[in-house]
């Protein structure tokens, strides 16, 4: 992590003032926080400080990183996931030896000792480290899966009942009741320094055999979400992979901005545009930079691939006025990213 991650009684800036009036959650932390100033060296052209937002949430709200970029949202007591790959298993990804044939697997008791009675579970995209997971949930817990019309074969094909599938496009802001809504933003997957990724394509219908290694979960579009907590309440702006749509993602203006991290340089000026897109959000948390392959039980270790320091130097430049929040495995956190307990 970053050699100056240490500003836990820096105030918040900006309009989204909401985050500090949040209530908090109940649990404690299992591992401490680390959280990155926004302090250093203005942009030549930085984003302005935002202007004064919306009241706090009338409940409180807690959020956990699972690595990669899954997070777990408890917003009093209704628990929405994102993207929550738990059960970790080598591919020898971070190895130089990647075999895609690697078997799906899931473990039921490490999934149930984190994701508590989710009543939504969105997926980003079909990928194994993304979705890999999610058939089990759906089917032990009931919650509803919000996921592209891939996802939505993929789970069908899983033994997932396809009432409780929703298949969005991007577009849509939903309405769950008691002031939680999800707005469903058209995305775009990441890109490696060939300008290509793993596994593209789409399915229009449900592959005839269940899926049973990771070649068998094609990426199938990308979304990201806006999960908005209570009546004017925080927002969290979650993505799953490092590229988007700049058009669908402009005046979002979340609190909470979880950025995935890129590989290379493949998407043109990434940080400062989608920053911008966003209006600066309060708050950015860098995911998907760690290596998905390591267990849950030990502090996240970097993928050696992903620039982090430069990533939070980036963030700094182009939106002076956010707070950087590097966030740890399973350390439960109050709607402003500082940790409870």
């Amino acid at each position: 992590m970053p050699d100056d991650v240490n500003t836990q009684d820096s105030p918040l800036l900006g309009r989204r003032t909401v985050l500090r009036g949040a209530a908090l959650g109940t649990a404690a932390p299992l591992l401490p926080a680390a959280v990155a100033s926004a302090a250093g060296p203005p942009a030549a052209t930085p984003l302005a400080a935002p202007s004064p937002g919306p009241a706090a949430a009338s409940v409180p709200v807690s959020l956990r990183w699972f690595g990669t970029s899954g997070w777990r949202l408890d917003i009093g007591s209704r628990t929405v996931l994102f993207d929550p790959y738990l059960t970790r298993f080598r591919t020898g990804l971070f190895d130089g030896a990647f075999d895609a044939a690697t078997e799906l697997r899931t473990d039921p008791d490490l999934v149930r000792t984190h994701v508590g009675r989710p009543e939504l579970v969105l997926v980003s995209h079909s990928h194994w480290d993304h979705l890999a997971d999610v058939p089990h949930i759906a089917r032990t817990t009931g919650a509803r899966v919000l996921g592209t019309e891939t996802t939505y074969h993929l789970l069908v094909a899983s033994g997932v009942d396809p009432a409780r599938i929703s298949v969005v496009k991007g577009g849509e802001v939903l309405d769950f009741g008691g002031g939680l809504t999800v707005e469903v933003v058209a995305s775009l997957h990441s890109r490696n320094k060939n300008h290509s990724y793993f596994a593209p394509g789409t399915l229009h219908a449900p592959p005839a055999n269940p899926p049973r290694t990771i070649s068998d979960l094609p990426e199938g579009d990308t979304l990201a979400f806006l999960v908005t907590a209570g009546d004017g309440g925080p927002s969290a702006f979650l993505m799953g992979a490092s590229d988007f749509c700049e058009r669908q993602a402009r005046g979002l203006r979340p609190d909470l901005a979880m950025v995935a991290l890129p590989a290379g340089n493949a998407t043109h000026d990434y940080v400062p545009r989608l920053l911008r897109a966003l209006d600066g959000p309060e708050v950015v948390v860098p995911v998907h930079w760690d290596n998905f392959e390591e267990p849950l039980t030990e502090p996240p270790h970097r993928d050696p691939s992903m620039d982090l320091d430069g990533f939070v130097a980036r963030v700094r430049r182009s939106s002076p006025a956010s707070r950087i929040v590097v966030p740890d495995y399973r350390t439960v956190y109050g709607a402003d990213m500082r940790p409870l307990g």
